[in-house]
C-alpha cells in the first residue's frame, strides 16, 4: 500500500471546513472531532494555532476555527471535483485551480507569496518544501480570512515559494 492510499481522506465543505472540522467549531470540539485529548503543540503568533498528529494544524480567530492547514505529505488528502490538493506539484496544482475556476465560475485570488486561492470555496493553496521538492499544501481558510490580507499572507507560508 502507497502513503497516499494509508492516509486519512477527508471530505471538501465549501466555505464550511473539512473532514470533521467546521469552521466556528471551539478547541475543544476541533480536538473531540479529531478523537484527541490535546493538540501536539500549541503555536503563539497573531492566532492561535494548534498542531496535532497526522499532519493538522488548524487556526482560531477568537477562539473559534478559522482555518484548517495540512501537510503536503502526512495531511489528510482532499479532492475538489476529484483532483488530489495535497502533495501535488505546485504548478500542475494551479493550473487545475485555473481551470477549476474558470470551469465553476470561481473567485480566484493570488497571495503576495504568489499562493492562490478559491476564495468561494474556501481553499487557498501553499507550497511547502518536502526534502527539497516543493509540494502542495492546501488550507481550509473561512471566507473573512482569506478576504483579509493580514489573515491570509500570515497563513503558514513554509517559505514562500519561488516564482512559479
Amino acid at each position: 500500500m502507497s502513503a497516499s492510499e494509508m492516509r486519512n481522506h477527508w471530505e471538501l465543505l465549501p466555505g464550511a471546513g473539512a473532514g470533521a472540522l467546521r469552521f466556528g467549531m471551539s478547541p475543544a470540539e476541533v480536538a473531540d472531532a479529531l478523537r484527541v485529548g490535546e493538540p501536539l503543540k500549541r503555536v503563539g503568533g497573531p492566532y492561535g494555532q494548534e498542531d496535532f498528529a497526522d499532519g493538522v494544524s488548524v487556526f482560531y480567530d477568537a477562539g473559534t476555527l478559522a482555518c484548517i492547514a495540512l501537510d503536503a505529505v502526512t495531511g489528510p488528502q482532499v479532492r475538489l471535483a476529484g483532483y488530489a490538493l495535497a502533495g501535488r506539484d505546485p504548478q500542475q496544482a494551479h493550473r487545475f485551480l485555473l481551470d477549476y475556476a474558470a470551469e465553476h465560475g470561481s473567485c480566484l485570488l493570488y497571495t503576495t507569496d504568489g499562493s492562490l486561492a478559491l476564495t468561494d470555496v474556501g481553499v487557498l493553496l501553499r507550497s511547502q518544501d518536502v526534502g527539497g521538492v516543493r509540494m502542495s499544501r492546501p488550507l481550509f481558510v473561512k471566507e473573512d480570512w482569506l478576504e483579509s490580507e493580514y489573515y491570509r499572507d500570515h497563513l503558514p507560508l513554509e517559505g514562500a515559494p519561488t516564482a512559479l
